[in-house]
């Protein structure tokens, strides 16, 4: 479990703690190797530990009671998810399930609850994250319910951007369909407003690679969903 010494010390839950923490990590986890497609968990299951990606996608989702899937979160190497139960001791609020072939490191509810009893400094990080995850939450509520799909679509570029040092080229790691199901749309409707903002000279589209060429205009249309000639789809 050596090999994953570096990854789990760099993880946003565990980021900061000392070499002896991350080896007491390392003894309770248990490597899982999953299939493209592979669902991971259910809501509803008993939430029995978290897991820790090493590689892959995996994406977050709830189903409505006609089964339109919305895609919460996707994650990737060294993200971590289903952490939540770890504390509330609940089952799991929401689908996982695996968009490419994945590795990941599951760490028992059990184990690691015993383990931050003995050293509580462990905690702290982890109520960091879900401090955080209540935040994204927060501000996709607020963009699903109040912002139309332009202004989604802008706020994510944006959000990359930034994930990417500020870089004004991105490269989506995820289909088209699944960002349209992230941004609460269709295919059809993200393809006609990726096609609109290029025509508008916002984002010059090729396959994965978008390049954006026009940030303020990019901010305006994440904080209002308008801008010239763009319409509300």
């Amino acid at each position: 479990m050596k090999k994953y010494f570096k990854l789990i010390s760099e993880t946003v839950l565990f980021d900061g703690l000392p070499d002896h923490h991350i080896d007491e990590l390392l003894k309770i986890a248990r490597e899982k190797d999953f299939v493209k497609g592979a669902l991971i968990f259910s809501e509803g299951d008993d939430g029995d530990g978290f897991y820790i990606n090493v590689e892959g996608l995996v994406k977050i989702f709830k189903l409505s009671a006609e089964g339109k899937e919305q895609i919460l979160h996707i994650f990737g190497p060294g993200e971590p998810y289903g952490e939540v139960p770890v504390f509330s001791g609940k089952t799991f609020p929401a689908y996982a399930e695996t968009i490419s072939k994945c590795q990941a490191l599951f760490f028992p509810r059990k184990a690691i609850v015993d383990l931050i009893t003995e050293n509580p400094s462990i905690a702290l990080n982890m109520l960091a994250v879900l401090s955080l995850r209540l935040r994204q939450f927060t501000v996709q509520v607020e963009n699903l319910s109040l912002k139309e799909v332009p202004g989604r679509l802008a706020a994510h570029l944006l959000m990359l951007s930034i994930e990417n040092d500020k870089r004004d080229t991105i490269y989506l790691n995820i289909s088209k369909s699944h960002l349209a199901s992230l941004l609460g749309t269709i295919p059809e409707t993200l393809s006609r407003i990726l096609s609109k903002m290029a025509g508008q000279n916002l984002i010059d589209v090729q396959g994965r690679k978008i390049k954006l060429l026009d940030i303020g205009g990019l901010e305006v249309l994440a904080q209002t969903g308008k801008i010239v000639d763009i319409e509300k789809l």
